[in-house]
């Protein structure tokens, strides 16, 4: 069961299973052939293929006791656990092991894995760190570090821990794909495409590089070029979740919302509990207009990560849109708990709040917002108005000095509303017009501006 690196880019196996086929081929022959190991390994390396790993897991319990308690067998064993997202059972094989060989390096990296699959970096940083004490020149922890630093946006140290890895192995497919990244984020598009040409014709069946070149090409907007690559990187790998995501971004991007929808919903079903395909076909679908469909992404965007706060306003400004007051209400005071410094979400729960009955249902919660706005600012002035429910003259006053489009328009929205809401239709529709001709159309505030003027006939430019 011998693989050589440049066969394990080939492999339909996923790649963490290759750390899995290095340690196998180092199992004496002997003992491989003992009580059918291979045949049973063979069968393994099948369910890891397709991801079936709770078979590949029980698989392990039909090797005799003095093959199932090796080191290696069990390293294997840990690896499918961690790929299983079963990250305890993983640890305990490997702390039984370092127990023993405390340099294990392939244990060290277990609980390296276990560690990122709990989100505890600390944790995985001190065990990769351990790795290279032992094994300075240990390519997957070296790699590993550097993606870590990517994360913390520590650059400069990712690109010495690549440099590392290829200064040992020229060839290394993460590194040349790690370092091509690091490239990229630091506006060096050259050096970038060469690394990434380098490594698409040393290791022509894997998609990894394709996929990244492919981000090269969208963020300096050759969208051709980054769709063709797009899609040869889906052909080798028509089910990985992330290709499918950036795949349906550039799709956006050049306007063919209908074939990025088809991306992300297949994204969707390959990985339902993964928010970032959420992000994107519920924006596709608020812009088509299909707003029952945009809430029901949004939603399950919220349940699978509940602190993106901008979910809850788009839900809010669906559900303002639908006149589900107290719906709208309940959204944007879930946005702003999240985002307490975004004054604007107190000021449209207020609203939705105010309509959905009494007009001093929102003032205990409005008490509480004004202790923590700032001092002399439009925004306090406005929660006061409508905390208070008069004052509006002097709110006025200060629109109508503010210099700034955005703060103006924002405010001149509220003011608006703030006369809608009291019955001043009048007032209102010269407030809603006026914003509309300041024209600050990246404003929360102007979009849901747009929705009242379409709804009430009022000559809306630039309708959606």
């Amino acid at each position: 069961m011998k693989i050589s690196v440049k066969a394990r880019e080939t492999s339909r196996l996923p790649r963490f299973f290759l750390h899995f086929l290095l340690i196998f081929s180092v199992i004496p022959a002997g003992f491989a052939q003992e009580n059918r190991l291979d045949a049973v390994m063979s069968e393994v390396a099948d369910h890891v293929a397709r991801r079936d790993y709770n078979k590949a897991l029980e698989l392990f319990r039909s090797l005799p006791p003095e093959q199932a308690e090796s080191a290696e067998i069990r390293i294997l064993q840990a690896t499918i656990m961690n790929a299983a997202s079963r990250p305890v059972e993983a640890r305990e094989i490997a702390n039984s092991i370092i127990r023993v060989d405390s340099n294990n390096t392939d244990a060290l990296m277990i609980l390296a894995d276990a560690a990122a699959l709990e989100n505890k970096e600390r944790d995985r940083r001190t065990n990769l760190e351990k790795v290279i004490s032992i094994d300075p020149n240990h390519a997957r922890a070296l790699n590993d570090l550097a993606n870590i630093s990517i994360g913390s946006q520590n650059l400069r140290a990712a690109a010495a821990y690549f440099d590392r890895v290829l200064a040992a192995d020229p060839d290394n497919a993460d590194a040349l794909v790690g370092r091509a990244s690091v490239y990229r984020y630091n506006s060096d598009p050259r050096n970038a495409e060469r690394l990434l040409n380098r490594v698409s014709a040393l290791y022509p069946n894997w998609a990894a590089p394709l996929q990244e070149r492919a981000r090269l090409y969208r963020s300096y907007n050759f969208y051709e070029d980054a769709l063709e690559d797009f899609s040869a990187a889906l052909k080798l790998e028509p089910d990985n979740y992330w290709i499918l995501v950036d795949y349906g971004q550039t799709l956006m991007e050049v306007n063919q919302p209908q074939e990025a929808l088809a991306a992300l919903e297949r994204a969707i079903v390959i990985s339902p509990n993964d928010f970032m395909a959420y992000v994107f076909s519920s924006a596709i679908k608020d812009e088509l207009g299909d707003y029952a469909g945009a809430e029901r992404d949004y939603l399950q965007l919220i349940r699978n990560k509940p602190d993106y706060y901008f979910a809850y306003e788009a839900v809010g400004i669906i559900r303002m849109r639908n006149q589900q007051w107290a719906g709208a209400r309940d959204a944007f005071l879930e946005a702003f708990r999240y985002a307490p410094a975004e004054f604007s979400y107190a000021l449209l729960a207020a609203a939705a709040w105010m309509r959905a009955g009494r007009q001093t249902d929102p003032r205990q919660f409005l008490a509480l917002v004004i202790r923590t706005a700032p001092r002399d600012s439009l925004d306090l002035a406005m929660l006061r108005l409508y905390h208070d429910l008069s004052g509006d003259a002097n709110v006025t006053v200060m629109i109508e000095n503010e210099r700034n489009i955005s703060a103006k328009s924002r405010m001149l929205y509220y003011l608006a509303a703030y006369y809608d809401i009291r019955g001043n239709r009048t007032l209102a529709d010269r407030y809603y017009l006026m914003v509309q001709d300041l024209n600050a159309v990246g404003l929360l505030e102007w979009r849901i501006n747009e929705i009242v003027m379409a709804q009430r006939g009022l000559g809306l430019r630039n309708a959606r």
